[in-house]
């Protein structure tokens, strides 16, 4: 069975190192790579979006990086339970016509007994920035 570890029940170690890992596989901007980490019938909310399953997954993120240029997520971890974590994080991103924006969200994800992520509900709010107040270059 696949697995991705740290797995629940989660510390407030390892429940860091599941933030962590998270980051740096959005940032890498890799849909499958990023896919692999959520169970094959994972259940998403993305703003208005409902998004199911690694298939889906793979889409979504490849379309949104299609619109998201120069992509830069940062995460922090906000609370845990034994197989549950929520994280507020905030990215940049540069639209199509050179526009750059700041959004800021707060996730819930629900882990498997493998590691695997179940459930990610995200609420997301974008807000217009000049390049120049840009955090993460």
């Amino acid at each position: 069975m696949e697995k991705k570890y740290p797995v629940p029940p989660f510390t407030l170690e390892s429940a860091l190192q599941k933030v962590q890992y998270a980051e740096d596989a959005w940032n890498s901007k890799d849909p499958v790579k990023i896919s692999k980490a959520y169970t094959i019938d994972s259940e998403w909310r993305n703003r208005d979006k409902f998004v199911n399953g690694r298939e889906e997954i793979v889409k979504f993120l490849s379309d949104k990086w299609k619109k998201e240029l120069n992509y830069k997520l940062k995460k922090e971890y906000w609370a845990h339970t034994d197989n549950r974590i929520a994280v507020r994080f905030e990215y940049e991103y540069m639209d199509q016509k050179g526009n750059w924006f700041r959004a800021y969200g707060n996730e819930n994800w629900e882990f498997d007994e493998n590691g695997l992520m179940a459930k990610r509900y995200a609420s997301i709010n974008d807000l217009p920035i000049k390049e120049s107040d840009r955090k993460f270059k």
